[in-house]
């Protein structure tokens, strides 16, 4: 009798399993956390497709305004997951970035990308890129989102996100940095939480990026000090979170200490927490550690 079983090309258990003929096993189950329309609650949110063609959509999020026409600052997020998991609306990113909009007073965009392996690499960057363009039609007050048209003060625009999404955001302040765009936007400040910069002997990155033989650290998306962009990177400021025990500590401080020596000329600071891992504070946000590093991010985002 013939066997049923497909032949594992490539296994990257528990996040996916690739078989020889092409096909594709997830092994965590997508989730979708519940909007709210509640013009009285502590945050609103709605999803938004900016790209028919791709898919390609955001999740907004607006605080409780204490005018019609408030202005307030707006923060674009880009969520973690190694480039292959989780979207805008799974609930871990969204509890994280309403509980954030709530406590800064901020509107956020938070960018649900396509994601790897069944998209190459590029596309979670491509994608992110599009969306912090989409965000800059609105700042002359004729975008399509009314949201961002009405409230959004462009005058404070922030980018940030965790581990690989802090090194997607990484790269869109880089690019934005030496772009053509006619809506010139100073970022005010960039945020890095626990951000991946490479770690030896990458396993996922040689199955994501398979032709770039020289690994992660040859990557100038991974190892932006080799961007020769890098000096025009469109920030003020950057703030490094990181973790003690993370596994990608690493490569963030190298990052770190590089981008204080390097010819951009903006301001870096870092907070280190003290016996926890990576994104520790998904795993347990109301302790004593994970609220600490909320009441940083938060003052960080109204201070500049």
């Amino acid at each position: 009798m013939a066997s049923n079983t497909k032949e594992i090309a490539v296994d990257m258990t528990p996040i996916f399993v690739i078989y020889k003929d092409g096909t594709i096993n997830r092994f965590r189950p997508s989730e979708n956390a519940p909007l709210c329309d509640d013009p009285q609650a502590p945050v609103q949110s709605k999803d938004v497709v900016i790209q028919p063609e791709t898919g390609v959509s955001v999740r907004l999020y607006l605080p409780k305004l204490t005018t019609p026409q408030q202005k307030i600052p707006l923060v674009i997020y880009i969520h973690g997951g190694a480039f292959c998991i989780g979207s805008a609306r799974s609930p871990t990113f969204h509890n994280f970035i309403s509980a954030l909009v709530e406590k800064a007073n901020f509107i956020a965009v938070s960018v649900d990308y396509r994601l790897a392996p069944e998209n190459p690499l590029s596309t979670t960057y491509e994608d992110s890129w599009a969306a912090f363009q989409w965000v800059l039609s609105h700042v002359n007050g004729k975008g399509p989102e009314s949201w961002l048209n009405e409230h959004a003060d462009f005058g404070k625009v922030f980018i940030g996100g965790e581990s690989a999404g802090a090194n997607i955001a990484n790269d869109v302040a880089v690019r934005a940095g030496v772009s053509d765009l006619d809506l010139k936007v100073k970022i005010s400040g960039l945020y890095l939480v626990h951000p991946y910069f490479g770690v030896e002997n990458d396993t996922l990155y040689k199955v994501l990026c398979p032709t770039n033989t020289g690994g992660c650290f040859e990557d100038p998306r991974v190892n932006p000090l080799l961007d020769p962009r890098l000096k025009s990177m469109a920030c003020e400021k950057v703030l490094f979170l990181v973790a003690e025990k993370d596994f990608l500590k690493e490569g963030t401080m190298n990052y770190y200490e590089g981008l204080k020596k390097s010819e951009w000329n903006g301001e870096v600071e870092i907070m280190e927490t003290n016996g926890e891992g990576h994104c520790f504070h998904f795993f347990n946000p109301t302790s004593e550690e994970a609220v600490a590093l909320m009441d940083k991010l938060v003052d960080f985002l109204r201070q500049h």
